[in-house]
């Protein structure tokens, strides 16, 4: 087991308390229950958080994601039949289907996202062999924390080791974006999927999602810790306003396009912005726009603070996208805003915003790390005492992306 990720935190163990007690003893079982010596192959894809540039990966902007230390944990093997047979032990479900007969079935639910990948290698020429993959996940569904994009990406390193592809991460990259627009249905940018797939260890990635040019910076926080809080107000994008939000910011963009040549929304700075955005008379399209242009810049921004290390510039940059993402996005909700509102209360505080899609989800905070135990208890009871929902405290270090085992 010495290969498997390990937590090095001093919180380690808070965050077992929320994911349960026995959590690496169930990941051992898993891998002694589906082992090496039964022919199965081991594989890891972790979760992710967005540190800062909320809803602008699909709009050509910047964002400054990394990969975290849980995620969804594979075991795969080759098989005699033509079939794909696909179990998750968290959701006790096997699904069975041959591999002439990928296409998407409501009923399916969770195994729809594998389903999708096999499909695509097989649309794109590559030819599959039966296979059976188990999955085990300590990332929560519905968290914001990119369970999907994990279980596409692990799909990915599975199918292409197992059947000996070869592709370059970056296809596995761009062929899960693929998947969740056009055949699961919900039209995400390629943040997520790049950085489960190409996170790495104590660094995030600043990643350009109009070109996919990225650099890794080393988070230097000798102080200061990030705490991930679950809101437990689940989130579903494909039901969602996440694909409404989306035709909006491409509304404002055709308008600007009559007259300025651009791609992007992000592709405008903010004197441009204030140059055209009267142009667009839709109140909700004017503001969509105005949160994508002004958030690619905070990214920037951000960026030039952590080089300076200026971590109090960095957490005000933080504070502001989360505003804007309530007021000019309108993405948050109240459980969201209440976990905001209570961290900002919190002494050593330096920021906090939500991270993901919205509509539910997660929360990150910066926080000074000697203040942690009182920040949590303050936060839990006044979240519980105003929406009657417990909330969950994550601490995990920055880890790599998707790998063998």
């Amino acid at each position: 087991m010495q290969n498997l990720p390990i937590f090095t935190t001093k919180y380690t163990k808070w965050y077992y308390k929320d994911m349960g007690d026995d959590c690496m003893d169930k990941i051992s079982k898993f891998f002694g229950t589906y082992s090496k010596g039964d022919g199965y192959q081991h594989f890891f894809c972790p979760g992710r958080v967005n540190l800062i540039g909320g809803h602008i990966d699909y709009n050509g902007g910047r964002v400054f994601p990394c990969a975290l230390e849980f995620g969804i944990y594979g075991a795969g093997k080759l098989i005699g039949e033509e079939k794909l047979i696909l179990r998750s032990i968290n959701m006790n479900s096997d699904i069975q289907v041959d591999l002439d007969d990928l296409e998407y079935n409501a009923n399916h639910g969770w195994a729809n996202y594998p389903k999708g990948i096999a499909k695509e290698f097989m649309d794109r020429g590559y030819q599959l062999k039966g296979m059976e993959i188990v999955y085990y996940g300590n990332i929560p569904v519905g968290a914001g924390l990119s369970s999907s994009a994990a279980i596409e990406i692990l799909t990915c390193i599975i199918i292409d080791s197992l059947c000996n592809l070869g592709l370059d991460k970056l296809e596995w990259v761009k062929l899960s974006q693929k998947v969740e627009n056009q055949y699961i249905g919900v039209n995400c940018g390629i943040m997520d999927q790049f950085a489960v797939c190409m996170g790495k260890k104590d660094h995030a990635i600043l990643l350009d999602c109009d070109t996919l040019e990225y650099k890794y910076s080393q988070l230097k926080m000798d102080k200061h810790s990030l705490v991930i809080i679950n809101s437990n107000k689940k989130r579903e994008l494909a039901s969602s306003k996440y694909n409404e939000r989306r035709t909006e910011c491409q509304e404002g963009l055709n308008i600007i396009q009559k007259y300025k040549d651009i791609n992007n929304l992000c592709e405008l700075n903010i004197l441009e912005l204030e140059k055209y955005i009267d142009r667009i008379e839709k109140e909700n399209v004017r503001k969509r726009v105005i949160h994508a242009v002004t958030e690619n810049e905070r990214v920037i921004n951000s960026i030039k603070a952590l080089e300076k290390g200026d971590l109090y510039l960095f957490g005000k940059l933080m504070n502001e996208s989360h505003d804007s993402l309530r007021d000019y996005y309108e993405v948050t909700g109240y459980e969201l805003d209440t976990l905001v509102e209570e961290a900002r209360k919190c002494e050593g505080v330096l920021g906090s915003r939500m991270t993901g899609g919205g509509f539910g989800g997660c929360t990150i905070t910066l926080i000074e790390r000697d203040k942690i135990q009182d920040f949590e208890k303050r936060v839990k009871e006044k979240y519980r005492e105003k929406t009657g929902l417990n909330a969950d405290f994550y601490y995990s270090t920055i880890g790599d992306g998707v790998k063998i085992l």
